[in-house]
């Protein structure tokens, strides 16, 4: 596909907007790229790094395994990922550790939104299709009581694994790939290690996601495709159990020190915010929430209007 200049600026544009998205809980870099014409594009991108990308690139050259790749859309589309990434991870890295009820409600809107995003679009109900939504809901909330990850105990490998699963996500309209980092315990590391440059802890989650996203993505596609109203009503349950971990207020139930010797909430209980030392917060709070809720309405809003 040829393409101008300012054509792959645009994209480099697309891309920015979605590694936001994926920066942020709640949102996902698919729907991004669904909403600005790009889904198809990507994931059949993605799909073409295969054995037969390696025969072209053997027998014709780099120009022509590049080609068949989409190798400049691709190139443009990461690009504008990782500036995306990069930029805004200090200042989530500073509103979770000077704002955090502000940032968790501006969270708890932005996945609430995204519950009734994705549940709306399911339409036949019946008993297996219930069943798939309580077992999803049961999951999603398991998962938000059970302990947070130290981070002095993680694992190369458990890092690659959550890039992997993190991947997944990431090309799936609906849940974002730091949203799935947020379930199993790791999101502010990523974000520490993104600030800070730590590249152990970013090589890991970049090969997790490099895996991922070659093993995973044509099952997830194949299942999307054949499966789609299964997978949009497990989604929805496992975002509604887990709103628990998005809940602003939390009392520290148990403490860990991580390398730095500081002191981290291990294990964390949610509780009302009228019983929160500081509930100043609330108005403040509610507003937060509101706005991500309506941002996520003003993003379906776009994606209707385009279909």
């Amino acid at each position: 596909m040829s393409r101008t200049v300012k054509e792959y600026i645009v994209i480099g544009l697309k891309g920015i907007a979605m590694g936001a998205a994926d920066v942020v809980p709640g949102v996902s870099g698919g729907t991004i790229a669904f909403i600005s014409g790009i889904y198809e594009e990507l994931l059949g991108s993605i799909s073409s790094v295969n054995f037969s990308l390696l025969k072209t690139l053997q027998k014709q050259g780099f120009k022509a395994a590049w080609k068949q790749l989409n190798g400049n859309f691709l190139v443009a589309l990461l690009s504008g990922i990782f500036i995306s990434i990069v930029s805004l991870s200090k200042i989530i890295k500073w509103l979770l550790e000077n704002e955090p009820i502000l940032l968790w409600s501006f969270f708890f809107g932005l996945v609430l939104a995204s519950i009734f995003y994705i549940g709306k679009q399911i339409e036949n109900w019946n008993i297996k299709i219930g069943l798939l939504g309580v077992i999803g809901v049961v999951f999603g909330y398991v998962i938000t009581i059970l302990p947070a990850t130290n981070a002095s105990d993680i694992s190369y490998g458990f890092l690659i694994f959550s890039g992997a699963i993190a991947s997944c996500a990431m090309i799936l309209p609906g849940i974002s790939g730091s949203y799935i980092l947020l379930l199993i315990g790791i999101y502010p590391v990523v974000m520490t290690a993104i600030s800070e440059r730590n590249f152990t802890i970013l090589s890991a989650i970049a090969i997790g996601v490099v895996l991922g996203l070659l093993l995973f993505s044509k099952l997830l596609k194949w299942l999307f495709a054949h499966y789609k109203q299964e997978m949009l009503v497990v989604l929805t349950g496992i975002m509604l159990g887990s709103l628990n971990k998005v809940w602003p207020w939390k009392k520290t139930v148990s403490t860990y020190i991580d390398s730095h010797n500081q002191v981290k909430p291990l294990l964390e209980q949610s509780i009302s915010p009228f019983s929160f030392e500081g509930d100043a917060h609330l108005i403040w709070a509610i507003i937060m929430s509101i706005s991500g809720f309506v941002l996520i309405l003003c993003m379906e809003k776009l994606a209707s209007n385009k279909n």
